[in-house]
């Protein structure tokens, strides 16, 4: 009886002792997850702000290019070019010039997986 009584005290202490372990996890899980909420607002919170100088200059400099063309548009590989940039910083550039609405993606005519910048007529 008293071997029983011995037994079942060790197996709750190691009990008790999960459970706090399993208590300390969640915890630190719940301010990992909090952590990882404020992260992505301070994300969504830069995405929202407005284009920058550099921003700004690089959508002038598509702006005065488009201009310069005949057909007022150019692809997506040749503003790349003519920038000096990435895709992604081409692509920022851009989304500050379509809230304008003077601009359009259009797909090019010869292959409809490639893209063009045009600006639209007044």
């Amino acid at each position: 009886m008293k071997q029983e009584i011995a037994r079942d005290r060790k197996e709750i202490a190691a009990l008790r002792d999960q459970l706090s372990s399993l208590e300390k996890d969640r915890d630190v899980l719940s301010d990992n997850q909090l952590i990882q909420l404020r992260l992505i607002q301070d994300l969504k919170e830069k995405a929202k702000r407005e284009p920058g100088k550099t921003e700004l200059s690089r959508a002038e400099k598509i702006e005065k290019y488009l201009a310069s063309r005949p057909d007022h548009k150019a692809t997506f590989e040749t503003l790349k070019g003519h920038l000096g940039v990435d895709n992604d910083l081409l692509g920022i550039a851009i989304k500050s010039l379509l809230p304008s609405g003077k601009y359009a993606i259009i797909k090019t005519p010869g292959d409809k997986r490639k893209r063009a910048l045009v600006m639209l007529p007044r």
